[in-house]
């Protein structure tokens, strides 16, 4: 494994007064800003070099950030934007958070840093409206940057002008989604665009705009104080880095670890977490949030990177893994993410507005053992008519899970038709 040690954005946690801007700069922060604007640094150099990082959206997609930012039109006379996506809403994951109450100041100087990149002048951070800590702190950060000139109309007094909003949402899993968090932006309801046309070229108010993750952009300023293939190495092949990665439900100790990309999904549950707790014996774990396709537990030998997840028929998501015991029903668990995202559905899309009720109303009656008409079938079939027939993915991310439960609980999922009861928790 790649050095275990390392450590980026949690290296100086220890430090209480971490988020304020005098214990930052203690510790060495802003220095990546003061290299690039005032060491004669270009746009296209902290570009290249974020290319090289082969730093990939930790937000869930996975999606390379370099050749993300790449999507910009070469000319535009219309301004640029930068988003933050700090809407942290999938069940399971809360390591954004993490960075906004602890660290806020990585996050400031990547936007800084990623403006000036994208020759963006403004950048609006997105912050789920039940964040209030951290919606406090980054409005913190954000201020004692302006004041000591990072933030503002003359960057360092060298005439690059960012100015960086903090916006909190109302708490809708959908503005999670980036064109509906770009419409909320924007004062209407939070519900997504078709794409095309994708924000690069029409995003905030019609302007060229790139939405990126709090922990994809807070790596940026290490990237450009050392280099972006220093950066690539610390992690493994195609997959960039360090990520914060988390484990919650029955472990010893539940938490969140900064680690290299590609370590094993069994030494950060078993090393990390402290394995389970009370004795408990492993029945399966769901990758990366609530969205992800479960695994079983003798499906944990798989390192955690986007590929070997996928193959391994689940997705890396967000990294923060939900461990579950024998005698925890599936069905039942199941039947809590439905009811999610049925909630929160915008009701856009008929497939999904119809279809995650649908989905629900049919695993609580599989949960309480009545007879479903076509079996476990009928199920399959929802979640088929869902699949791929939406404008967002929230549609996918309430079907994929329940195809994986019937897929490797399937037996289990059987055992409750026409029971009259759930077998397995009675």
């Amino acid at each position: 494994m790649k050095n275990l040690d390392v450590k980026i954005l949690t290296k100086h946690l220890d430090d209480p007064e971490l988020h304020t801007l005098a214990a930052y700069e203690r510790h060495g922060g802003y220095g990546a800003l003061r290299k690039a604007l005032k060491g004669g640094m270009t746009p296209e150099k902290i570009h290249e070099e974020v290319k090289a990082s082969n730093l990939r959206g930790r937000g869930g997609a996975g999606f390379p950030t370099g050749i993300k930012w790449g999507f910009l039109p070469k000319q535009t006379e219309k301004p640029v934007y930068l988003v933050i996506n700090a809407d942290e809403g999938e069940p399971g994951t809360f390591k954004d958070r993490l960075i906004m109450e602890r660290n806020p100041h990585s996050l400031i100087e990547g936007c800084i840093l990623s403006c000036f990149a994208l020759k963006a002048n403004h950048c609006f951070i997105y912050i789920r409206g039940e964040l209030f800590k951290a919606i406090k702190r980054i409005e913190q950060a954000i201020e004692e940057a302006r004041a000591k000139g990072y933030v503002g109309p003359n960057v360092l007094g060298t005439g690059f002008r960012c100015e960086i909003v903090a916006h909190p949402g109302a708490g809708a899993y959908i503005c999670g989604e980036e064109m509906a968090l770009i419409e909320s932006l924007e004062g209407k309801p939070g519900q997504p665009r078709n794409k095309p046309p994708f924000p690069a070229h029409v995003g905030l108010f019609g302007c060229p705009t790139i939405v990126n993750n709090v922990e994809t952009i807070a790596y940026v300023p290490w990237i450009v104080e050392n280099g972006g293939q220093a950066y690539s190495d610390l992690g493994s092949d195609r997959n960039g880095g360090l990520k914060i990665w988390g484990v919650s439900g029955s472990v010893k100790r539940p938490g969140l670890w900064e680690l290299p990309m590609g370590i094993p999904m069994r030494y950060l549950i078993e090393e990390c977490a402290g394995g389970m707790k009370d004795g408990k014996v492993m029945k399966g774990v769901i990758p990366g949030g609530s969205s992800c396709p479960p695994m079983l537990a003798r499906e944990i030998d798989v390192a955690l990177d986007i590929e070997s997840i996928k193959k391994a028929g689940s997705m890396l998501g967000t990294g923060c893994v939900t461990v579950f015991e024998e005698g925890i029903c599936t069905v039942r668990l199941a039947q809590r993410i439905a009811h999610f995202y049925e909630h929160e559905s915008c009701g856009q899309c008929t497939p999904c507005r119809e279809g995650t009720g649908w989905l629900y109303r049919n695993v609580k009656r599989l949960e309480h053992g009545d007879a479903l008409e076509g079996g476990l079938g009928l199920l399959e079939s929802i979640c088929n008519r869902i699949l791929g027939n939406t404008i967002c993915a929230l549609g996918d991310a309430a079907a994929m899970p329940i195809q994986g439960f019937i897929q490797r609980f399937g037996d289990e999922w059987a055992a409750h038709l026409g029971a009259g009861r759930c077998p397995i928790q009675g």
